[in-house]
């Protein structure tokens, strides 16, 4: 009988090889929570369609943050969902609206012990679901939503964010933020472009979670799912307009594309593991088809070693705790 000369399996044998030779490892600290507070609430509301997830009161909110921070989380991404919305967004730029009200309470009770970050987009607070103003003929208006997506990001860092991300996917509104925010005196707060975003069939559990007035798509703003050179270029024009950080959105079925990115800029890159991405593994895992925790961890791992430094996810907490365990 012959024998290999190489066995690999040697560096397999037992925990401890293979955690010391493990080439990727993901850390609590990259982790981003996303995190949902609705107007009006008085106690948390669950989200039907992302098992675990929530829209939060104000109170709920501050305890969430809280506990994230004592997880060794990195940072923590809010979204708003208000009351009543209107064509243009109001709601959005309005300092007691829903999000800049809760920015300050999560800056009041946190500091800077985490990254605090924003959605800079619309289609919360717009009554058509769109990521941008409505022309007279029903198209978004690309040049008039970035007036409006600079009022935005001024509000949410005079707010407490200290880190503003545009998600609309309009042409310039890096640029736009940028100049806006050093002219009203926060040069010092970081953009995070989500400069590569998806026309994406995995979206549907996230507009549950803001109450979408959506009809149609956003096919003319976000991305065609099969263009990568697209997506290269998209991330190129936004670092040159200011981006301190960018993201890919969705991360799972879009791995290629995170290495790509990565490999062409000199800034952190991060990527979002969206709704849709949460919501398969969650029903799978409810309906005992998969083994929920080794999946949560073997995606997370996934996206990190594709490129993504910081990685959003849902299951950011509950990660961060899995992670200190299995090292």
């Amino acid at each position: 009988m012959s024998f290999p000369d190489v066995r690999p399996r040697r560096l397999r044998r037992t925990p401890a090889l293979r955690r010391m030779v493990e080439e990727t490892r993901v850390a609590p600290a990259q982790l981003i929570l996303p995190m949902f507070v609705k107007e009006g609430l008085t106690a948390p509301r669950p989200i039907t369609s992302m098992p675990g997830v929530v829209q939060h009161s104000r109170d709920s909110l501050r305890k969430a943050v809280v506990e994230a921070v004592q997880a060794g989380v990195g940072g923590v991404m809010l979204f708003g969902v208000p009351e009543t919305r209107d064509e243009t967004g109001s709601a959005g730029i309005d300092p007691d609206g829903v999000l800049n009200v809760a920015l300050r309470d999560v800056y009041s009770e946190v500091g800077d012990a985490t990254v605090i970050m924003s959605d800079v987009c619309l289609d919360e607070f717009t009554s058509h679901g769109h990521c941008g103003l409505l022309a007279a003929d029903g198209t978004v208006d690309n040049d008039a939503t970035l007036a409006a997506y600079a009022e935005l990001a001024v509000a949410q860092a005079a707010a407490g964010a200290g880190v503003l991300a545009p998600s609309g996917m309009m042409d310039g509104q890096v640029g736009v933020i940028r100049k806006a925010l050093d002219a009203a005196g926060y040069s010092d707060r970081a953009i995070l472009a989500y400069a590569v975003k998806y026309a994406s069939s995995f979206y549907g559990p996230f507009r549950e979670a803001v109450e979408s007035a959506l009809e149609g798509d956003r096919r003319t703003y976000q991305q065609n799912p099969a263009n990568l050179r697209e997506s290269l270029r998209e991330v190129a024009l936004d670092v040159a307009e200011g981006a301190d950080m960018v993201m890919v959105k969705p991360a799972l079925p879009y791995l290629d594309v995170l290495t790509r990115v990565s490999d062409a800029v000199d800034v952190p890159v991060a990527a979002y593991q969206i709704s849709g991405e949460y919501a398969i593994v969650e029903a799978a895992a409810a309906n005992g088809w998969i083994n929920r925790e080794a999946a949560i961890l073997e995606t997370l791992t996934s996206i990190h070693r594709a490129g993504a430094q910081m990685i959003l996810t849902y299951w950011a907490v509950e990660a961060a705790t899995l992670l200190r365990h299995r090292y």
